[in-house]
């Protein structure tokens, strides 16, 4: 059931990472990853600045954003981005394609976190810091030219999840996120539902490496209980902003995300699902080869453009 058009992907894909060396160590991951990246960019969007950079202090260390903005010189909607990377790589700079985009499509402001790492830096360091960007951003959305009542939180992967506890932390406060946009999301720890089995070898994502990474980023065991790391645990979830829950086929995150849709659907939370037919966990980073993927972010786009549009 693969999108014949991810083969070439995964083909350039695999060929790369081959020069990770045995017993690589996750540093070792993340420079290779920036490499990668690097090599497979596409180019930025016409008129969408990408230089901007700050720095927020946090109780977990200070933490930098890279703004992508489009160059309208309006007051814009934003959307906080967090990478996807098994929280233990990955940055601002690996998932330029997607923050640029969706800049470019929906002329807005979207910031992305280069959060802190696991295993240096293990839970709650990430979240922490993501809601100090979230609170700054708020405080600062005229100087930034963002309007405040537009702020939505999104990610892919680990960051879908860091982006799902950011809504739960948030709700009922002072900044009212007006949406969540959750990329083939990790929502808790559980790893018994069919899609594991189903997709337990599949691409990019292999349920054998998932424990070790699990216990990188909660190597406290209470920890994989906290709704702050798996938000699929929360005692309810009503009243969250409304949720864009994008999963893959072909995924063993994929019945995470289906699952944690219906949670919040049976709590009377607004959601939009992509199914993701015949698409793989990561597929945004095959946009140059996948039709799918292209067609698959341009309606996260819409639907960002929607809620940012309500009265």
């Amino acid at each position: 059931m693969l999108n014949p058009q991810l083969e070439p992907f995964l083909a350039v894909w695999n060929e790369k990472w081959k020069q990770l060396p045995a017993g690589a160590k996750p540093a070792d991951r993340r420079a290779l990853f920036e490499v990668i990246a690097r090599d497979m960019r596409l180019p930025t969007p016409q008129r969408v600045e990408t230089d901007a950079e700050h720095w927020i202090p946090s109780a977990a260390g200070d933490v930098r954003v890279r703004v992508f903005r489009h160059g309208n010189n309006s007051t814009q909607p934003c959307l906080i981005y967090m990478h996807g990377g098994a929280w233990m790589q990955g940055s601002p700079e690996t998932h330029w394609d997607i923050t640029s985009r969706i800049a470019a499509a929906n002329r807005q402001t979207v910031i992305s976190v280069d959060y802190a790492l696991a295993p240096e830096h293990p839970f709650p360091a990430a979240i922490t810091q993501c809601q100090e960007v979230v609170r700054w951003v708020a405080a600062n959305a005229e100087k930034l030219s963002i309007d405040p009542a537009r702020i939505a939180v999104g990610g892919d992967s680990a960051g879908a999840n860091l982006a799902a506890s950011l809504a739960l932390f948030f709700r009922g406060g002072d900044i009212a996120l007006s949406g969540q946009l959750l990329v083939y999301p990790a929502v808790d720890f559980e790893m018994q539902r069919p899609a594991y089995v189903e997709n337990a070898t599949a691409p990019l994502l292999s349920v054998a490496g998932m424990p070790a990474v699990n216990a990188m980023y909660c190597p406290n065991p209470a920890d994989l209980r906290n709704p702050m790391a798996a938000p699929m645990l929360a005692d309810n979830h009503a009243d969250l902003p409304p949720a864009y829950i994008a999963v893959a086929q072909n995924d063993p995150l994929r019945d995470d995300g289906l699952d944690y849709a219906k949670k919040l659907q049976d709590s009377g939370v607004a959601v939009t699902v992509d199914t993701g037919e015949g698409l793989i966990h990561g597929y945004l980073r095959a946009m140059e080869y996948c039709e799918a993927s292209r067609t698959s972010l341009s309606a996260m786009c819409v639907w960002l453009d929607r809620i940012n549009s309500r009265p």
